[in-house]
């Protein structure tokens, strides 16, 4: 019998913002997304694409002061909804790793679904701001991700001059990334650690 599809639902209310995330793990990379922050929405898009999960997104929040608080928001969603989804985490692969090219940038992301959270982003951009998302957001939100997903997460851009394309390739190396790590392993029924959890 086919297995049945990892979902999540979060909603996340304050009085900075409202989020509503659905995720699914086992999707085929369809993505409804509107945070309010169209570059964000844009990343976020590529996650959903190349890791081949569907995910809906609706974010309202206090834009009028900045972004900050919508991206970490929506990032601490989407880490929640990555946890949840995979439950207690048994027959995963536990890790992946990507290489992904965007024109002349390269970013590499590997990441261990450990239970345990830790990031180390190494991503330098030269604008402030890439339409309406800051640059240093970028390294936050993956950094929320990690941590609220229980990951371990090391991404980083090798190379590259436009920081369009430096945090696409970042982006969309995550999703793949993700998709690996997340991916069922015919050969492993039980949970893939020593340890016998992957929960903390």
């Amino acid at each position: 019998m086919p297995m049945e599809d990892r979902k999540a639902k979060v909603k996340r209310d304050t009085n900075e913002t409202q989020i509503e995330l659905a995720l699914n793990l086992d999707g085929g990379g369809l993505a409804d997304i509107n945070s309010g922050i169209g570059f964000y929405d844009h990343m976020l898009h590529h996650v959903a694409v190349h890791g081949s999960l569907d995910l809906e997104l609706r974010a309202t929040g206090d834009l009028h002061i900045d972004a900050h608080h919508c991206i970490e928001d929506i990032a601490i969603c989407l880490g929640r909804a990555i946890d949840e989804a995979l439950a207690g985490r048994a027959g995963i692969r536990r890790m992946g790793a990507a290489y992904v090219p965007m024109d002349e940038a390269l970013a590499r992301v590997v990441i261990d679904l450990s239970g345990r959270p830790y990031a180390v982003i190494k991503a330098d951009f030269t604008t402030p701001i890439m339409g309406a998302m800051p640059s240093d957001l970028v390294i936050h939100a993956l950094e929320t991700i990690a941590a609220h997903g229980k990951m371990n997460l090391h991404a980083e851009v090798l190379y590259g001059r436009n920081d369009h394309h430096k945090a696409e390739a970042l982006f969309k190396a995550f999703g793949r990334a993700l998709a690996e790590a997340v991916a069922r392993d015919p050969q492993r029924q039980g949970i893939p650690s020593t340890k016998g959890t992957l929960t903390e």
